[in-house]
């Protein structure tokens, strides 16, 4: 064949790609997408200068006199990565059409697929015709229509169309979708960039829920339009139902934002209204919430919900990559009241506490940096604030850690520094005792700034016979500068300077010596561990502010620890060993088999766990006495989906219980199941007077393929109490996803709104869904 008819051949198919490519696009298109249309593919041909086109058929006729190039007969062409079937294509050079007739299927290089019954085309791509048309993409959305042509070049008319992203009914095809929406015509505008379906129906279960005359949105070419998004719903015990209606604005290439104002039958018109700014190298959003309610009397008397109403709120959130190391971010509101954000549900804004952060961070290959300034944002239903008041301003938090690159003396040299500055307007001070007496101080009224700097040498080295011994050197400092209140009716040896400075100084040595045991069925590795830390004693223990050593549990976890507390206000002084025995096991069936047990002792010098504090961190905790409480921890995996694990703390002369965290978890292909259970002993000097057995159990049943039940409860043991619970039920196919919650909270002190919710979502894959409330459980979030 000549070079020109191959060329006149590969015109003919471009031809016909563009024809077919053009109107396939609108399956990416012709619904309403609640996702960013950026990320809408392109689906015109892009053809390489060098592609090759292979051509297959019964029959190749080029008619010179007639300029006419016809291919008959299981026409199958291959060209840049499309392949297309045919009956017969033709290529008429007088009339400038091109034709494609008899069961005409297009795949493309991404694995789209156009069906058609014959397809007529202008050699300039002007204006083109298809008949039963029918497109299918690798996602599933399927788009038909009757008729399908482009106009002028410019616009693209599809004649009664209908478009699902459902897949037919496997045992019954005509069944109709479980969703679709079908439209008279559906015009894509080539000068406007927008698709206009006009007569639209959205159907459901084959019967129309919803009739527009006209709906029009942007085509695949605009990444962003201004418009009505899907409205929300919500409904809660003191806010009554509310109805959500978001407004997108596209202001900029960079810059967009949404205005949603929703209507709440008992407290009135709540508008909301967040702007968002895209930069270079990060992003940054602005938000204001206002509303005048019109029922404060629904609340309860007395509560920050009912004392205003006015109420308000403005926050901020951004981040910005300064390169690939440094990060610096944001994430800060003020409200007019401590519960506002909370009451109504904002959107990332209504936990019960709102950390608002400043922050700086640089991460490198052995060393991180990590600074931060925050204040804590207490949502409760207190009007006076006193939780907020009592908890610190923390300006600013500076972590810094660096690991040596090189080996010194042998052994890895490492070093941190922390630097903490905050300050308290309120007291935050507990009677633990219930005896009129304040004897637990969790915060003093003023400001502390303290600066830590650590640095520690180890190296392990293999002994003959398997024995691993690690010898370790560490040194520490502190600086405090105190302008605090003293804390009155404290009965320890409070520090009063304005100063204070202290060290540490440590040598220890950890011995290991791993026993692999072998059978024909199984691997057992068995490692008693013991170690030794020699230390002077902590210096002004008990007698300095604790702010960040507060929070203290001793278990297998921090058994081998060499400092056991939490942060840097407290250290761990004294000479003390810690002795106990690990195991791992591995079964030819799939079992998996774990376990640590051991006991911690104080050999010589001050024991700082025995030592009070304001918050009296060590105590009843297992280690105030010369010998700790025993600690264990225990698991199994097994193949069917059952994992079952169990952390104890045991007394050292009795045995008995002192705490259990206990968690049994399933999961298969129909039923995922976790059920945890803490059991905690009374720890009267560490504030709780009473025991606390708590039991938590979370579910899901998958019904059958589509249809699921789940629900969570916790439930308190000693007071016969369920604390939360919440059932729900959901379906879930390729196309549809659908939820409704209810969930009931115990709220003995009012700090929340609503006790109960009701929270149901819909969700049609590439339309956007319909939400009500939230549709997250405790434990299955």
């Amino acid at each position: 064949m000549a070079v020109t008819d191959r060329g006149n051949i590969r015109r003919l198919f471009l031809a016909l790609l563009t024809s077919a490519a053009v109107c396939s696009y609108l399956s990416s298109t012709v619904a309403v997408r609640a996702q960013d249309s950026g990320q809408l593919r392109n689906l015109e041909p892009s053809i390489p200068e060098d592609a090759k086109l292979l051509l297959a058929a019964n029959e190749l006729v080029y008619d010179r006199d007639a300029e006419r190039v016809v291919a008959r007969g299981a026409v199958q062409i291959n060209y840049a990565g499309y392949q297309m079937v045919a009956r017969q294509v033709e290529y008429d050079q007088k009339s400038g059409r091109m034709t494609a007739t008899g069961n005409i299927e297009l795949v493309e290089p991404g694995g789209n697929r156009l069906y058609a019954d014959s397809m007529d085309v202008t050699d300039n791509f002007a204006d083109g015709f298809l008949k039963a048309l029918r497109i299918e993409t690798t996602d599933n959305t399927r788009l038909a229509a009757e008729s399908g042509e482009r106009v002028g070049g410019r616009d693209i008319i599809l004649n009664k169309g209908v478009y699902t992203a459902c897949l037919p009914c496997a045992d019954h095809p005509e069944r109709p979708p479980l969703w679709q929406v079908k439209a008279e015509r559906v015009v894509q505008n080539g000068e406007t960039h927008t698709i206009r379906l006009e007569k639209a129906r959205f159907e459901l279960f084959g019967r129309t829920v919803a009739v527009l005359p006209f709906l029009e949105v942007p085509d695949h070419t605009v990444k962003r339009k201004s418009g009505f998004l899907f409205p929300e719903m919500q409904t809660s015990q003191n806010l009554g139902f509310g109805l959500t209606v978001p407004y997108y604005i596209a202001l900029s290439n960079q810059r967009d934002a949404t205005i949603r104002a929703t209507g709440f039958t008992s407290q009135g018109l709540l508008l909301e209204t967040e702007v968002r700014q895209r930069f270079e190298k990060g992003t940054a959003t602005l938000r204001f919430a206002g509303i005048q309610q019109l029922n404060s009397g629904n609340f309860d008397a007395g509560t920050s919900d009912a004392r205003r109403d006015q109420r308000g709120m403005v926050a901020s959130k951004g981040e910005f990559k300064i390169n690939p190391r440094w990060t610096f971010g944001w994430d800060v509101m003020l409200q007019s009241d401590n519960n506002f954000a909370r009451t109504y549900s904002l959107d990332g804004l209504d936990e019960t506490t709102h950390t608002n952060d400043v922050y700086l961070t640089g991460l490198g290959e052995r060393n991180y940096f990590d600074l931060h300034g925050y204040y804590f944002d207490v949502q409760d239903a207190d009007p006076d604030s006193n939780a907020e008041k009592r908890q610190p301003v923390v300006m600013p938090s500076l972590d810094y850690s660096y690991v040596a690159p090189e080996p010194v003396a042998g052994g890895q040299l490492s070093g941190t520094l922390n630097f903490t500055a905050l300050s308290r307007f309120k007291t935050d001070e507990v009677d633990a005792n219930a005896d009129g007496i304040n004897d637990r101080f969790r915060g003093l009224k003023g400001s502390m700034s303290r600066i830590t700097a650590e640095t520690e040498w180890k190296r392990t080295f293999s002994v003959p016979g398997g024995l691993q011994l690690t010898p370790l050197l560490a040194a520490r400092g502190d600086a405090y500068w105190l302008d605090m209140n003293s804390p009155t009716g404290y009965t320890g040896n409070y520090y009063n300077e304005a100063t204070a400075t202290r060290y540490m100084l440590t040598a220890g040595l950890e011995a290991r010596y791993p026993i692999l045991i072998t059978t024909d069925n199984s691997s057992h590795i068995v490692e008693p561990i013991a170690q030794i830390y020699a230390r002077n004693d902590e210096q002004l223990a008990g007698r300095l502010p604790n702010e960040d050593a507060q929070s203290f549990v001793f278990d297998a976890t921090n058994l081998f620890e060499r400092d056991k507390f939490s942060g840097f206000d407290r250290v761990e002084g004294g000479t003390r060993a810690n002795v106990g025995i690990r195991y791992t096991g591995t079964l030819d069936n799939g079992f998996g088999l774990r376990a640590i047990f051991g006991q911690s002792y104080h050999l010589a010098g001050l024991n700082s766990f025995a030592t009070d504090d304001l918050v009296n961190a060590g105590a009843d905790s297992g280690l105030e006495t010369d010998r700790s409480d025993y600690v264990g921890m225990a698991g199994i995996d097994i193949p069917n989906g059952l994992t079952l694990s169990a952390n104890a703390r045991f007394d050292e002369r009795t045995f008995d219980v002192r705490r259990t965290d206990a968690s049994l978890g399933f999961t298969n292909d129909r039923l995922l199941a976790n059920l945890t259970y803490t059991q905690i002993a009374a720890q009267p000097e560490y504030g709780f007077q009473d025991k606390n057995d708590e039991l938590q159990a979370a579910s899901s049943v998958k019904i059958d393929e589509y249809w699921s039940v789940f629900g969570s409860l916790t439930w308190d043991l000693n007071n016969a109490t369920i604390n939360r619970k919440g059932i729900g039920l959901s379906y879930a196919d390729e196309c549809t996803v659908f939820s409704l919650v209810y969930s009931d909270k115990r709220d003995p002190s009012d700090e929340s709104a609503s006790d109960w919710t009701i929270g149901a979502r819909l969700t049609f894959r590439t339309l956007g869904d319909v939400r009500i409330g939230k549709t997250d459980l405790a434990g299955l979030d």
